[in-house]
């Protein structure tokens, strides 16, 4: 039956004559013109708000035209009278959804005491990590717990027997008990206390208010012991982890108390609002914290619990604050008393950061006591300890930077200027100098650079480096601008203390710091100077590799502030770079300067020193893959190499450019994007050529373009990826025509054909093995729109690429359940439906095509319908073969497929062609597997065409073509 409906196929193809141009004319849509008046839809919109119309929300405004005088509704405020449909949404919601649970309470809540600080406020949490991993040790630790009735003993040689005792409650809070852990390391109790931290959090959720008060006392009896002195900053930073737990656990127990059939207390509450049961217990916590009897715990358990004042007056805490701030006085350790005062700090701008005299009564406090630093006391500590005073000072760091963190925040400039004042009444001390530095606004800090280098000047260095006072600041001067007449002076003044050190650790902090000074106010002679003194410093004894972060640093601030163009006649530049000796670290630097490289440079660069810069340091990238090199690496070192080739152009100067494609390809052969990007960029080397000429080449310039098309023929071969090469080939030859290259045009589309039967059935795309079958339909689509206006090659016959094409795809293995090769066949009558014309659609500049070169030869035809026949019976096989109950389906879409194409490209004058339409329709429909939609449509089109002049033909087809209902 099937092949009675396919028995009659035409002995020849008749394909329809075309008018492109009318046919062009006829699908244009019918411009109309439009008369808007005094409003124009591309006229601006004002947005002005409205003053008759009540909104129902803050923010609402109404939309009117400008050129409009009638006011035009915003279609967004529109809905909902003007309300945000979102908003009423969240109104209208269940109402069980109000009553948020405490734990949303508390979040909003923490949310919004943090927020008054400002996002420009640097939390305590950023700083954390930061010193637990500066202040470290080697040495043994000890935590030691036991219950507070024991007696301690006061003698030098009881020490270890205090610590046991005090310790031993940590552990197990019974009466009369004791035990001490000794010889932990550092990790060890670190992980001790988080396990503390959760001891706390479990007793309190499981009601054993008095156990976890004793944890946290016990804790903080810890920061009273400075045995291990250099370890203490961590150890505070532990210790005060427990304490914030603790503080937050009493806030909330009292807060919740304070609900009653309230969902929860106002931000702002006032303790009028409180109940009496919530502030008889917070009065009850602040009676048992007084009745502690040390008063480093006494002090730092208040202090957690500070923001609990809010409950019992207005005033508590504006009141304790100065109070417990008196109380650190009687800390006699130095170093334990300024973390006091940062912990009080620290609570203090938490709950009431309005309150500025008390963070300037701590500082100025800690001003008074500082001379204790210098004290036999300290001193014999440090002895014992084996510790030198620059290190013991470097200890005081982050709390004095923490402190004056607070005071500078938002502080007016008069107030750095007090601080000046202080500093220099106490000697200029370098650690407090330093904290000024790093806490006040860089623009205050660079406005008064000179008065700075006066005051490192005078400051004794046995304490405290000067070198890391200029370096901090230089940090600031790296954020803002000195006065302009002082640039030079305090360039001299910083480098003739950076260039003395002779260590090259602290040289290179330094260096790194200043060079971006350098390269911002100066010019490429000082920045010339600067690199030199670095390859000075940190070439002997190799000391660049213990400091390839901070020299890697130093070059990327170099290429983010200089101009590429100026950068690169720094004839230090290229030595610097040899300092990076290690693979790994110069390829990392290599790419962090080429990125620099291709965000900000600007314009395109043919300058040789540059060039030869720029190609060393991508040859350094390029020399780097090898076969153990990531696919995401390689893409990143060619996507930065392709940068660069697109920025270089020699302008007019063609030959050059390709002198320099040809050496770029020599270097880079071993990254396949990178040769594809060469390439694409001869090619369209060649096609400006063309541009210039207008299409008439000289001989010297035709001469040019065909050595173009030979690097592109060259270098396509040694790709891997083979649908990469077909494309290129397609591409390139497409070059080539348009060039008048005829010959090696014909070469580039023989060698894809050539190929086409190396394609595999499987490719893989982003790591997956996916079908190649749609990707060789598209590519052979493209190849046959070109290769309709490829002319013939007068020695090697009619068609000689179509035919040569068509027994590729005859011969190609296909899978056995896909229907490309028929789709295939088919595009090919389009195809050849197209070179029937006596004029193309379309051609290409200055090359006759086979419409010219025959002129409609009837030899010419006959090939053509020959070869249409051949399609043809290939097509209907194949239709055949799908009469298989599985297959009716794929039939009957490839049936009404081929029936669209004879309906598009032939001519159904003809009584056979229209019979194998009629035959295709009703196979199409017949097994009921026909998209019934489609052919509707289909059969509208047929009856639209009939009514057009000349098409009365398609009446008759229009009565043969049924459409049979889905059963």
């Amino acid at each position: 039956k099937i092949s009675i409906l396919l028995c009659f196929f035409p002995t020849c193809w008749h394909a329809r004559s075309r008018n492109y141009v009318s046919e062009s004319d006829v699908c244009k849509l019918e411009s109309v013109p439009l008369d808007f008046g005094d409003y124009h839809p591309l006229k601006p919109i004002t947005v002005t708000e409205s003053k008759t119309k009540k909104m129902s929300r803050k923010g609402s405004t109404s939309s009117t035209s400008s050129s409009s005088s009638s006011s035009m509704m915003d279609p967004l405020s529109s809905v909902l009278d003007g309300t945000d449909p979102l908003s009423l949404f969240a109104a209208a919601a269940d109402p069980l959804t109000t009553a948020a649970s405490m734990d949303g309470v508390r979040k909003k809540r923490d949310k919004d005491d943090s927020s008054a600080l400002g996002s420009d406020f640097e939390q305590w949490s950023s700083k954390r990590g930061e010193i637990l991993a500066r202040y470290t040790t080697t040495e043994k630790l000890s935590i030691v717990s036991g219950s507070s009735s024991r007696k301690a003993t006061t003698s030098g040689s009881a020490v270890s027997e205090k610590v046991r005792t005090r310790l031993e409650e940590l552990d197990d809070l019974e009466e009369g008990s004791q035990k001490e852990l000794l010889n932990l390391t550092q990790q060890d109790y670190m992980n001790r206390i988080e396990e503390l931290n959760q001891s706390l959090k479990d007793a309190w959720s499981s009601d054993q208010k008095v156990k976890a008060l004793k944890i946290v006392i016990q804790c903080s009896k810890l920061l009273s012991d400075t045995t291990v002195i250099q370890f203490y900053p961590s150890k505070f930073v532990l210790i005060t982890d427990i304490l914030d737990t603790f503080g937050k656990l009493v806030y909330e127990r009292i807060l919740s108390m304070c609900m009653d059939n309230r969902v929860s207390l106002s931000d702002n509450f006032s303790p009028e609002t409180v109940n009496d049961t919530a502030k008889e217990t917070c009065l009850n916590w602040f009676f048992k914290i007084a009745s502690i009897r040390e008063l480093i715990p006494r002090f730092y358990v208040e202090a957690a619990i500070l923001k609990c004042n809010k409950f019992l007056s207005k005033t508590g805490i504006s009141e304790c604050l100065p109070r417990l701030t008196s109380v650190i006085r009687g800390i006699g350790d130095p170093l334990v008393a300024v973390y006091a005062r940062a912990y009080l700090c620290r609570v203090g701008m938490e709950v009431a950061p309005q309150l500025k005299e008390s963070l300037n009564k701590n500082f100025f406090d800690f001003l008074l006591t500082f001379k204790q630093i210098h004290g036999d006391t300290v001193q014999n500590q440090l002895v014992v300890q084996c510790v030198e005073i620059p290190l013991y000072l470097t200890l005081y760091s982050p709390a004095i930077d923490w402190i004056l963190q607070c005071i500078a925040y938002r502080a007016p400039e008069i107030l750095l200027t007090e601080m000046m004042e202080r500093c220099k009444k106490l000697g200029n001390n370098a650690l407090l100098l330093n904290s000024i530095m790093s806490a006040f606004r860089a623009e205050f800090i660079a406005a008064r650079s000179m008065d700075f280098i006066g005051m490192i000047k005078e400051c004794d260095e046995s304490g405290f480096p000067k070198h890391l006072l200029f370096r901090s600041l230089g940090l600031n001067l790296a954020l803002a601008d000195p006065p302009e007449n002082d640039h030079l002076q305090i360039l001299n003044e910083a480098w003739k203390v950076i260039t003395k050190l002779k260590n090259p650790q602290d040289y290179i902090n330094c260096a790194e710091v200043w060079v971006e000074y350098t390269c911002r106010h100066f010019t490429k002679r000082e920045v010339n100077t600067v690199l030199a003194d670095v390859i000075k410093h940190m070439t002997p004894d190799r000391a660049f590799e213990d400091a390839y972060p901070q020299v890697k640093n130093l070059i990327l601030q170099i290429c983010k502030i200089c101009l590429f163009m100026y950068l690169y006649f720094q004839e230090k530049f290229l030595p610097f770079l040899d300092m990076f000796q290690k693979e790994s670290v110069r390829v990392e630097v290599c790419k962090c300067i080429m990125e620099s490289f291709i965000k900000h440079q600007q314009e395109s660069t043919k300058d040789p020193v540059i060039l030869n810069a720029l190609l060393h340091i991508c040859k350094t990238m390029h020399d780097s893959v090898n076969a153990l090199t990531l696919e995401d690496e390689k893409r990143l070192l060619a996507a930065l190499i392709n940068g660069f080739i697109k920025m270089v152009s020699f302008g007019r100067d063609f030959e050059q450019q390709l002198s320099f494609y040809v050496e770029a390809r020599s270097m880079f052969c071993n990254l396949e994007p990178v040769l594809v990007q060469l390439i694409h960029s001869v090619n369209q080397l060649a096609m400006e050529t063309r541009k210039v000429m207008r299409g008439n080449h000289s001989r010297k310039t035709a001469a040019f373009v065909r050595a173009c098309v030979a690097f592109c023929f060259i270098t396509i071969p040694s790709l891997s990826s083979i649908f990469t090469r077909l494309n290129l080939y397609l591409h390139s030859g497409q070059v080539a025509l348009a060039n008048q290259c005829l010959s090696q045009a014909d070469a580039f589309f023989k060698a894809a054909v050539s190929l086409v039967p190396e394609v595999p059935k499987m490719i893989s795309i982003d790591g997956k093995m996916r079908p190649s079958d749609a990707f060789l339909l598209e590519f052979l689509c493209n190849f046959f729109s070109t290769l309709l206006v490829v002319p013939d090659h007068p020695e090697q016959g009619v068609l000689f690429l179509v035919r040569g094409l068509l027994n590729v795809i005859q011969d190609y293995t296909w899978e056995d359940n896909s229907d490309d090769k028929v789709r295939i066949y088919t595009n090919v009558l389009h195809l050849l439906s197209a070179m029937t014309q006596e004029t193309y659609i379309y051609h290409v500049d200055k090359v006759d095509s086979n419409d010219t070169l025959y002129g409609g030869d009837s030899k010419f035809l006959a090939e053509i319908s020959k070869l249409c026949e051949t399609v043809i019976a290939q097509i209907l096989d194949h239709l055949k073969t799908l009469g298989k109950e599985e297959t009716l389906k794929r039939q009957s879409q490839l049936a009404l497929y081929f029936f669209n194409t004879i309906l598009a490209h032939g001519d159904l004058r003809n009584n056979k062609l229209n019979q194998l339409s009629v035959n295709l329709w009703n196979l199409a429909q017949k097994h009921g597997f026909a998209d019934t939609k489609t052919m509707v449509k289909t059969l509208e089109y047929i009856k639209r065409r009939s009514k057009q002049p000349d098409m009365s033909h398609f009446t008759d087809l229009a009565l043969r073509l049924p459409l049979q209902s889905r059963t």
